[in-house]
């Protein structure tokens, strides 16, 4: 049975089982507020990013209870911590040794007391005329994170960035296949990719759509780095996108990462939309269209 299964009816479903998930702080930072607002939108699915005290694994004793109430008394599914790791370049060895090293492992710790399946990391900033074969040492590192998370039991999942190693969704999948772990999967955000050698929709997700196993979603016209927008004001074709997840059938859920102020009204923006993109579709299913 998948986590989204287990949530009963308070997930924000589909008839066929593609749920809506959102991250906590792109609410409100606190997370008794952020899920007691997201559970009134029908959101029983959190990524947990920041908090008052801080970003994943950094929590307060208070936020940490905050999480395990949530978890224990209001029935919510934590489905991936973001520590966000692996955002340097690869030249700042001293950072990047203390992630794989203390950060890491203290976000696993926190995934396993959560019940989080996933951790989601980064790909390397790319430095101006940085050579190609650097790609070696993007793959070195990731797959030593792989092998930590593999003895763990948790997946770690490679967020696609503009400026990184991994931006792109061919890029991105490329650097998964070199590490070729069952760990490391990838974080696909359609936005992200969006600038890059490939369009986001169709192309960058054909590439990475077999090795997908988290998605993040907003939209942009300019790029996620200069402006987000709510879902169906910018370029990404999100209803296409989200057909092609139920197609494939790889992910049991997508999750809300809004990006956009105010926070509150976009985020529930967000949910309405996609939840509207998901109706038509399984209507244009059932029909025959």
């Amino acid at each position: 049975m998948s986590r989204d299964q287990t949530t009963g009816n308070k997930a924000a479903s589909s008839p066929k089982g593609l749920s809506i998930g959102i991250v906590s702080d792109e609410i409100v930072l606190d997370i008794r507020d952020a899920v007691s607002l997201g559970m009134s939108w029908g959101i029983s699915l959190y990524e947990i990013r920041s908090a008052p005290s801080g970003r994943i694994p950094f929590f307060s004793p208070r936020d940490i209870a905050a999480v395990m109430h949530a978890r224990s008394e209001l029935g919510i599914a934590i489905t991936a911590l973001s520590p966000g790791i692996f955002k340097h370049p690869l030249s700042r060895t001293t950072e990047i040794e203390h992630e794989l090293t203390v950060v890491l492992p203290n976000t696993i710790e926190a995934a396993h007391q959560f019940g989080a399946p996933l951790v989601i990391v980064f790909g390397f900033q790319r430095e101006n005329n940085e050579p190609r074969e650097n790609i070696h040492r993007a793959v070195e590192v990731l797959s030593r994170a792989a092998l930590l998370a593999r003895r763990a039991g948790i997946i770690l999942a490679v967020e696609n960035e503009p400026g990184c190693w991994c931006d792109s969704g061919s890029a991105t999948a490329h650097i998964i296949h070199e590490v070729s772990s069952p760990a490391l999967r990838a974080n696909w955000d359609p936005c992200n990719a969006f600038g890059t050698e490939e369009f986001p929709v169709p192309d960058g997700y054909e590439a990475i759509k077999n090795v997908v196993a988290n998605v993040h979603v907003k939209d942009t016209r300019k790029g996620a780095l200069v402006e987000c927008l709510p879902v169906g004001e910018g370029v990404i074709d999100w209803k296409g996108q989200l057909a092609a997840l139920i197609r494939d059938g790889h992910i049991s859920h997508v999750t809300i990462e809004t990006h956009s102020l105010p926070l509150v009204e976009k985020s529930k923006r967000n949910v309405d939309t996609v939840r509207a993109y998901l109706n038509e579709i399984y209507c244009e299913e059932k029909i025959g269209i």
